[in-house]
């Protein structure tokens, strides 16, 4: 399994605002936030299962609609292989995460779902940081992965909050379906109907 604080320590290694070191800044937090969702109860673990949700959706969305489609450029067919690969991943972890979402934070089902999930995740995140993120070192100069990490950063502010299995995995439906779904589930989120 991951380390949150070495995903902090190759993360320092780079500039502030590179793509790659905001990703794995975002890893070590999403880390952060299982630990913390699995030794909690009651109305903290549902507020600490929400933040990781967020942050889950919105880091996958303006991955799909920012790295991806560097990624896919990125050394001809390995770049798209890859590409592809993380972006199935993020399809089926919408589904989970939808279902999770759907589940009471203090039920067995949830916690027995929410580890099995997690082992997906850092999964998916190991592969991101030994298959796409130096794919992206090599291919991308500094000025160009300061400008993703621009865009990631932009592209989370609008993101989607809460898991749309629907537009998962592609960066059109991302870009065309993303906006509006944003609206809703932002203004869901304001209302406390979320």
């Amino acid at each position: 399994m991951g380390d949150a604080a070495e995903d902090r320590r190759k993360a320092a290694q780079l500039p502030e605002g590179d793509v790659v070191r905001v990703l794995l800044e975002q890893h070590a937090r999403i880390r952060d936030l299982f630990t913390e969702v699995k030794s909690e109860t009651g109305d903290h673990k549902k507020h600490v299962f929400d933040e990781l949700r967020g942050l889950l959706a919105v880091h996958e969305t303006a991955e799909e609609m920012v790295l991806r489609p560097a990624t896919k450029k990125a050394d001809g067919d390995r770049g798209a292989q890859v590409a592809d690969a993380r972006n199935h991943e993020e399809s089926e972890a919408n589904e989970v995460l939808k279902q999770l979402e759907s589940l009471d934070v203090e039920s067995a089902e949830f916690d027995q779902k929410l580890a099995e999930f997690e082992k997906a995740v850092d999964s998916h995140a190991e592969a991101e940081e030994s298959e796409e993120f130096p794919l992206i070192l090599e291919s991308c100069d500094e000025d160009d992965r300061q400008s993703m990490g621009k865009r990631m950063l932009a592209a989370e502010k609008i993101a989607p909050t809460h898991p749309h299995p629907s537009t998962a995995g592609s960066t059109t439906k991302q870009f065309a379906v993303g906006p509006i779904a944003s609206l809703i589930d932002r203004t869901r989120d304001a209302v406390g109907a979320g």
